[in-house]
């Protein structure tokens, strides 16, 4: 069990399952940048928290609900839990926690742990089971219903323990340069092209040589 005074950020899993750097360069270094798409997401959030509380159809919807878990060692925000009617009388309402996400569903697994970790929070707190949420992403505007199964809580806990000892040990990875690398806000700040091992000069002048034929410039994926 971890205390009050060494929670750390729920979102940092996020920052934790797309790139170990980039939690680093966040929640130990204090670093920060904005770009388009984090502008974005910061704008669906907050769309998302807008309005307050309501009842709808028998379902009471609590936005930007806080919650935490010490057996995780997390702390947040959940953007809408949506407290649904119980199947019996005497059984309490069952949460639904919906992440408000930009973009499209993603190939990693980061949105669903995230949401995944609401999910334990609320359990914990609330002393319910939540055997299902939603990710809402603003690109499809659609819902993508989530199952919190044994294998995605195993996931969850296991980042959660991840990101403890990450920041824990106050050290920030390598940088690894990748396609994601050029959506990442904070590209100029981590500087992965800087730790790469540099290329010979004959293959720099092959490079340039045919990157001015084809009227491009040289890129920053080599």
């Amino acid at each position: 069990m971890f205390t009050e005074d060494t929670l750390l950020p729920l979102s940092a899993l996020q920052h934790l399952l797309f790139c170990e750097r980039q939690c680093a360069l966040i929640h130990i270094e204090g670093l920060w940048a904005e770009n388009r798409l984090t502008v974005e997401g910061r704008h669906l959030h907050g769309k998302a928290h807008e309005g307050g509380d309501e009842t709808r159809d028998g379902i009471r919807v609590v936005r930007g609900l806080a919650v935490r878990s010490l057996r995780l060692g997390l702390v947040g925000k959940a953007d809408v839990v949506e407290f649904r009617p119980p199947a019996l009388p005497e059984t309490r309402p069952r949460p639904f926690p919906v992440e408000y996400k930009r973009g499209r569903p993603k190939r990693h697994e980061a949105d669903r742990v995230q949401l995944c970790a609401q999910a334990l929070c609320l359990e914990e707190m609330l002393r319910v089971d939540v055997p299902a949420g939603a990710l809402f992403y603003g690109r499809t505007r659609r819902r993508l219903d989530v199952r919190f199964d044994v294998s995605l809580r195993r996931l969850t806990e296991e980042s959660a323990m991840r990101l403890h000892v990450l920041i824990t040990s106050g050290r920030t990875p390598r940088a690894v340069r990748a396609p994601k690398c050029d959506n990442c806000s904070l590209l100029h700040l981590c500087l992965p092209d800087a730790l790469r091992p540099r290329l010979s000069a004959t293959r720099f002048v092959a490079r340039s040589l045919a990157e001015s034929l084809t009227g491009t410039g040289l890129r920053d994926d080599w």
